[in-house]
């Protein structure tokens, strides 16, 4: 597997945004990291300006599929898998569940905040955990500070709010994430 993140626009983009909805004149800057972690924290609305493609390859169809339900905020361009497109030799009936796929998302911050929410926790697939895992640590190489927001669905709300917990809320573990979160 192979994981490609690139910022699409930029944090000047997404400054002007917000100061055009207090009535200020736009600025050819980008933002402190001060401001950064302020908007990333409160999640206001031009955070959805900050946007990136994030490219999978050769990940498993069928967590290629887990990861396709999230809709908002989110485009998918996922190779295809038709036997006069790929010359693979097998029909799609054929192809089996774990057959490799490639996908480019197009996602917007607040997209990818919510997306962590949902993959990174314990009731994903854990091989599905593994890649979302990975997208943030490459996330974070260029995006430190939005990928600290990306955390579990438990971390986030500061409880589980599953039909069935998994448990992990009644550990020290999670009350220290939780904790370093807060911070």
């Amino acid at each position: 597997m192979e994981i490609e993140i690139r910022r699409i626009t930029s944090w000047e983009r997404v400054l002007n945004a917000c100061r055009m909805t207090v009535n200020k004149k736009y600025l050819e800057k980008e933002p402190d990291d001060t401001f950064k972690k302020k908007l990333v924290r409160s999640e206001h609305s031009p955070l959805r300006m900050l946007e990136f493609d994030i490219t999978i390859r050769d990940v498993p169809y069928w967590i290629h599929a887990e990861l396709c339900r999230h809709h908002i905020g989110v485009e998918k361009f996922v190779t295809t898998s038709r036997p006069d497109r790929t010359h693979s030799g097998l029909t799609r009936h054929e192809l089996p569940q774990d057959a490799l796929v490639s996908m480019t998302f197009a996602m917007n911050a607040q997209a990818i905040i919510n997306v962590s929410r949902l993959r990174l926790c314990r009731m994903a697939a854990q091989e599905t955990q593994d890649v979302w895992q990975s997208v943030i640590g490459k996330l974070r190489e260029i995006e430190p500070i939005l990928a600290a927001a990306c955390v579990r669905n438990c971390i986030y709300r500061g409880f589980c709010p599953e039909f069935a917990p998994c448990g992990y809320c009644q550990t020290q573990h999670w009350r220290d994430k939780l904790e370093q979160y807060r911070q």
